[in-house]
């Protein structure tokens, strides 16, 4: 299966003093602001780094969801966060913590599932980066 999807920037200013906005083609984002305050600072609106952490956190919970279902069993709950760490050389960790509800899937089982879609889902494929997954089995 292939599929594409495309989001568009726009950018107006210089790095710091400028400003921007995101959309995509399913409107979701829809000329969504960005800029240095929204990156660097608390100001009102998203960011690049904001939107990699939504992307992973998501990708890495599908991802586990097949794998227990292909294992047999279904989660009752996948609840993922994901923290993008930006330092001058880029992206150098993606830090997701894991907390699953799964009937009768036993912890051994569980852990190697985990580590499986860690490092094959395909945002954590896209990375050049330290990844790390802290998962609870309730």
């Amino acid at each position: 299966m292939k599929i594409s999807r495309n989001a568009t920037a726009h950018w107006s200013g210089t790095g710091k003093d400028g400003k921007g906005t995101l959309s995509t083609a399913s409107t979701i984002l829809d000329q969504t602001q960005y800029s240095f305050n929204t990156r660097f600072a608390d100001g009102k609106g998203t960011n690049p780094e904001e939107l990699v952490a939504a992307a992973h956190a998501g990708c890495f919970a599908m991802q586990l969801a097949f794998n227990i279902q292909g294992a047999g069993f279904a989660a009752d709950s996948l609840d993922v966060t994901c923290v993008v760490t930006l330092e001058d050389s880029g992206i150098t960790s993606s830090k997701l913590t894991l907390t699953a509800s799964v009937p009768d899937l036993e912890k051994a089982k569980f852990d190697e599932l985990v580590d499986h879609a860690e490092h094959n889902c395909p945002i954590s494929k896209l990375f050049n980066t330290t990844i790390s997954v802290d998962a609870t089995l309730n």
